[in-house]
């Protein structure tokens, strides 16, 4: 599995992903590692079938007795499946997760790890010297949801908002948006229900300093690739199936 610094000033954050080995089968995925200090939180820490790659990846960049936090932004597999190991190589860790899907993600495996609720409207993760804020994206595209901005790095980790599907070996950053826009289309177009909650995300988000917006598929976006994408999504018509 590579990993990419993809900021690294007053605390580091490392993006997991591209992974060569991985299933055939399986959607590809990016998982992401906030460090401060002796704190790490992992967000969207992936698959039951990534979680070796995914462990061994880590342990270049921190100790296990570091990672004290989890964070899922819904319940999907891709993004949580690998709970139940997390669950027995962190006895000690917290899981951040919208309060709609305890009841569901439980399901993965959840014995020692302290489950965290997160209120519909949000909330922060402490991690002792930056304050992770959980912005609400709920709708885009499961019904609890939610995205993290850090203040201090100025990045959005935006879910499956901005994911796009593309072969493995592709480009880390967004370099043309408008030839990028080909691979987003269908996916926001089909899992994304609702153009009232897109435009309440988008709404919230306009009013963040985003300097770089790193979604869990595909490639991130940066600097005025994050404007490109915000027009683009609030002109998109989502949350149609079009049978033919």
């Amino acid at each position: 599995m590579k990993a990419t610094n993809i900021y690294d000033e007053k605390h580091k954050w490392v993006m997991f992903g591209r992974d060569p080995d991985k299933p055939e089968g399986i959607i590809d995925t990016n998982q992401y590692l906030v460090c401060k200090n002796d704190r790490a939180i992992i967000l969207d820490p992936g698959g039951i079938e990534i979680f070796s790659s995914m462990l061994a990846a880590l342990l270049h960049h921190v100790s296990i007795e570091q990672i004290t936090d989890l964070f899922a932004s819904h319940q999907d597999p891709d993004i949580i499946s690998s709970l139940g190991l997390w669950d027995q190589a962190l006895p000690n860790a917290k899981l951040h997760a919208p309060w709609i899907w305890e009841g569901f993600i439980r399901h993965f495996g959840l014995s020692s790890i302290e489950y965290v609720p997160v209120a519909d409207d949000g909330g922060t993760i402490d991690l002792g010297g930056v304050k992770l804020e959980m912005i609400p994206a709920h709708y885009l595209h499961s019904s609890g949801n939610f995205h993290i901005y850090d203040p201090v790095a100025k990045i959005l980790m935006s879910g499956d908002v901005g994911a796009a599907l593309e072969p493995i070996g592709a480009d880390i950053f967004v370099d043309d948006f408008d030839s990028h826009i080909d691979k987003m289309k269908m996916f926001h177009q089909r899992w994304m229900p609702s153009n009232r909650a897109k435009n309440d995300w988008i709404g919230r988000v306009r009013k963040l300093d985003i300097q770089m917006m790193a979604p869990q598929h595909g490639r991130i976006f940066k600097g005025e690739n994050v404007g490109k994408f915000l027009d683009w999504f609030e002109t998109l018509e989502v949350g149609a199936a079009i049978s033919k």
